[in-house]
Formats: C-alpha cells, sequence, structure tokens
C-alpha cells in the first residue's frame, strides 16, 4: 500500500494514505519529507513550509489559506488552515474545451417499460400518504401487503413524512411537487396514494400536479371516507399487486438509465478514491446517452467554477450561477453562515475546509458537459450530466435525486450509513476497513483505489455493478427493507 498521495502536482500538500507516524521520511516528488507530527489516514501534510495567509493546494485548486507559518512535514487541518471563501460572488463565464467523445461498447440491462415509455428498474407497490397524520396506516400497510406480493412485483413499500399540513408557500408547493414526482416514479409498478381528508395538501389538491395518469395503477384513498380504511386500503393494494404482478423485465439499452450522484459522511480519501470512480462512471454512462444527476449544492461551494466552465453555453452558465448564488441567499435569509462546513465526520475523516469538500465532492461530475440544470422538483428532461438543486443533507437530497427521475443513487461514504431513499441506493466506500467493518451496508468498495488498483478497472466494474442492480440485484440496504424518504422543509410551520 502506498503511504501518501499528491494528488496533482500543483499541490503543495500530500494525503496520508494510512497512518503515518512522527519523523517518518518520505519521497514526495524526489525531495525528503520527514514528518514533524504523526498524520491520520486521510488527513494533509505539508510538502514545503507554508508562510501565514499562503495557500493551501489540493487537487491543483486552493482549499484554504494557512493561519500561521507552517514548516514542511507539519499536520495542516482545522487547527492552522481557514476557508478563503466568501458570500456572493461575481462569476465570468469562461468555458472549456468539451473532451473528446468516450468509445463505449454499447450496453444493456433489464427493466420494466411502463405504458408512458418511461423505464424502471424496480416493480414495486408505493404507499405514498399526503400528510404526516396517516403516517401510521402506511407502515401498518406495508407490514401486512408484503405477505400478499407475488409475480414479479418485488415489494409492497411506505414513505412516511410529517408534512401535507400546516405549511405555507413555497414550502408547501415544494411537499406538493415531491410528492407528485415519486406517485408517477417508474420504479412503482402501482400507487396508493393514502391522504386523511382535511390536509392542505390533500388527494383532490395533488392530483392536477400529476396530470394524466393511469387509474389501474394509481389509486386513491381518503382515510376519513370510509369505515375501515385498512380493509380499504388492503383491497386497493391487492388490485395494483394484481395488475403490476403480470409485468416483466425486458433488456434494455444503457441509455435509458438515470443515476443519482451523491456523498455522505465524507474522509480525506473520498476525493481519491470513490467519487473519482463515480465520476468516471458518470462519463461512461453519459457516452453510452445516459444521465446522471449531481446535487448538495452547498458542496459545490468553492468548486462551483470547475462546473460552470463546462456549460456549453451562456444559458445553462447562468442557470448555474442563478443556482449556487440562490442557495447562498437562502443561508443568508436565516442568519447563517455560508460556508459552516464541513461536518464533525468530515473533518474527523481529514476535512478541513469547505473547499476541500467540495473539490472532492465534485469528482463524482466526470469530466462531461452540463447539459441542464433542475430546479428543486423539476424531473430530468435533457440526458447527459443534470445539476440538481438540493441541500446536502443526505435523506434530503437522495430523495430529491429520486424525485428528479434517478431510477438509482450512488452514495460515497468515507464513514457509512444504513440509509436507504425511495430507490435502490447503492452505498461506495472510499477505503476497505470500512468496507470490511460495516459489510452489512456497504456495496461496492473504492479502498483498493488507496493501494494499486486502476481507476478505469474500478469504474468498469462499478458500471457493470450498476447493470446488475439495474436489473433486480437488491442493495444492501434495499435486503435490509429500509425506505426512506425526506423532503426539503423551507418555511414556517403553522
Amino acid at each position: 500500500m502506498r503511504d501518501f498521495i499528491i494528488i496533482n502536482p500543483k499541490d503543495n500538500v500530500g494525503v496520508a494514505l494510512r497512518d503515518l507516524a512522527k519523523d517518518t521520511k518520505l519521497d514526495a516528488a524526489g525531495k525528503e519529507v520527514v514528518l514533524l507530527e504523526d498524520i491520520p489516514r486521510g488527513h494533509k501534510f505539508t510538502l514545503t513550509a507554508l508562510k501565514e495567509s499562503d495557500k493551501v493546494y489540493k487537487y491543483g485548486y486552493p482549499i484554504g489559506h494557512v493561519i500561521k507559518d507552517v514548516p514542511a512535514g507539519s499536520w495542516v487541518h482545522v487547527h492552522n488552515i481557514k476557508t478563503n471563501l466568501s458570500d456572493q460572488l461575481e462569476y465570468e463565464y469562461q468555458p472549456v474545451q468539451e473532451p473528446a467523445a468516450m468509445k463505449v461498447e454499447k450496453a444493456y440491462f433489464k427493466g420494466f417499460k411502463r405504458k408512458d415509455g418511461r423505464i424502471g428498474i424496480r416493480n414495486e407497490i408505493w404507499i405514498v400518504p399526503t400528510v404526516g397524520c396517516v403516517n401510521s396506516i402506511a407502515t401498518a400497510l406495508e407490514r401486512k401487503m408484503n405477505a400478499e406480493v407475488t409475480g414479479s412485483v418485488e415489494a409492497v413499500a411506505a414513505f412516511p413524512h410529517p408534512y401535507g399540513c400546516s405549511q405555507m408557500g413555497d414550502d408547501q408547493e415544494n411537499t406538493r411537487e415531491i410528492l407528485s414526482d415519486l406517485i408517477k416514479h417508474p420504479n412503482a409498478g402501482g400507487v396508493l396514494v393514502l391522504g386523511l381528508g382535511c390536509e392542505n395538501s390533500s388527494i383532490e389538491v395533488l392530483k392536477p400536479y400529476l396530470g394524466e395518469y393511469d387509474s389501474s395503477r394509481i389509486k386513491f384513498l381518503q382515510c376519513q371516507d370510509v369505515e375501515d380504511e385498512m380493509e380499504a386500503a388492503s383491497e386497493l393494494i391487492r388490485e395494483l399487486i394484481a395488475t403490476a404482478a403480470k409485468d416483466t423485465r425486458e433488456e434494455l439499452p444503457a441509455s435509458e438509465l438515470i443515476i443519482g450522484m451523491k456523498c455522505g459522511g465524507s474522509d480525506g480519501l473520498s476525493g481519491i478514491t470513490a467519487n473519482p470512480t463515480v465520476g468516471a462512471f458518470s462519463d461512461r454512462l453519459v457516452a453510452q446517452g445516459g444521465t446522471t444527476i449531481l446535487t448538495e449544492v452547498p458542496e459545490m461551494f468553492g468548486a462551483e467554477t470547475i462546473l460552470m466552465a463546462r456549460c456549453p453555453n451562456k444559458e445553462l452558465f447562468d442557470k448555474t450561477v442563478t443556482m449556487v448564488n440562490d442557495f447562498k441567499d437562502y443561508f443568508i435569509s436565516h442568519n447563517q453562515t455560508i460556508y459552516e462546513n464541513p461536518s464533525p465526520g468530515n473533518k474527523k475523516g481529514g476535512i478541513s475546509t469547505l473547499e476541500d469538500k467540495s473539490l472532492g465532492c465534485t469528482q463524482k461530475s466526470g469530466n462531461s458537459p452540463v447539459t441542464d440544470v433542475l430546479g428543486y422538483g423539476d424531473t430530468v428532461t435533457v440526458k447527459g450530466l443534470n445539476l440538481l438543486n438540493a441541500p446536502g443533507n443526505d435523506l434530503v437530497a437522495a430523495t430529491a435525486l429520486a424525485a428528479a427521475g434517478a431510477h438509482m443513487v450512488l452514495f460515497t461514504t468515507g464513514r457509512g450509513t444504513p440509509f436507504a431513499s425511495p430507490v435502490p441506493t447503492m452505498k461506495i466506500s472510499t477505503n476497505n476497513d470500512l468496507a470490511g467493518r460495516k459489510n452489512n451496508w456497504i456495496d461496492f468498495n473504492c479502498g483498493p483505489l488507496a493501494d494499486d488498483a486502476v481507476l478505469d478497472e474500478m469504474a468498469d466494474e462499478l458500471f457493470a455493478y450498476v447493470l446488475k442492480v439495474a436489473s433486480g440485484e437488491q442493495v444492501k440496504s434495499e435486503a435490509a427493507g429500509f425506505h426512506d424518504m425526506a423532503i426539503f422543509k423551507q418555511g414556517v410551520t403553522l
């Protein structure tokens, strides 16, 4: 195993790939560096002496500046580095040349082709409450009706949430948009929309958001209108199961896939192993004619200009600028510090500033040009790499990706997490230790890239695994029966 890595020739810090002891001598591009203190795995150390206010470079970009003189071989972390970032910025459109088209062999998976032409990778029956008041009924129905699953139906899943009433304005609009997106998601072979009857976002309010729908696949029950809601709902779910049970998987091109990309519980290896692997996967899927979605706008701060430069026209550049600045305004309007990030777990793993985290996070986008910028609650209409306006919170962002049309979410992590989302959520480890300790959580391990594994080979392996999951193979959270969702709460609660 390598002791450390210098990610970019411009960097003035190295990153430890294992715990390194004080007094260890390292050959850094032909220059000997003696460590002045212990360096934990994933953390940074100086390759040369830095003076107070000197910029620290990682990934070839500044990730902050030192707040005091730092000798060569020193640990660089939150005690001696600060962000360079400020609030609203003026951006200049400086597009980069698009990379040459990647040559790929056409790939396929087995999915479900819906009546409206859209594609699903699961054939589940979903129970979507319109309001939190009926959550317990929804979860009870899930427990009861999974025993009656038959044919090609894979599960009955309820999505409880605390929203749908006592909301106002844009906050209530977000709830209606996300619920309607999920109700029409093609991973569901059938959906029961479960209402109460007196909520703001009632069934009759939601129906116009759905547009045209297949009444054999989407059914509604307002609990206040029936004597026994469990029995009435059970009968409707039986009808949905009977309809969806006849669906069959068929071979479809990978160009039909829409894959969300998210990271959480990052560590110092995230931007070195797992995130670049997902980025290389994204480039491969885009080359197939498929679609990927990158989100968590606050974790683009400090790396946003890289994405802006990959916008092929001024219109997309302007939409990206608006997305970034609007999110900064959201922080400011709530009297919060824009750059209050990374989290305690991120810091423990070796990430020191938001630029440090963001430059690692955006590795997931690969090198493909940006083809569209989506607002929160919007769904994909353009193939290729899409940017989605949503926060960094794991459950909220993963739900937003599903609502935008993602069939699956690739979730990279250096700390580990068991959560799920409305769609298969593949946990991708940044390091071997996590993959070994939490095998019941981790689906794919990129840790070997810290040893001698090759990025292109790892990306090919991930691509092949995604096709298997798209064809029906369960990820760990699915096998555990986990289905989670969360909506972006932005307003007052009445």
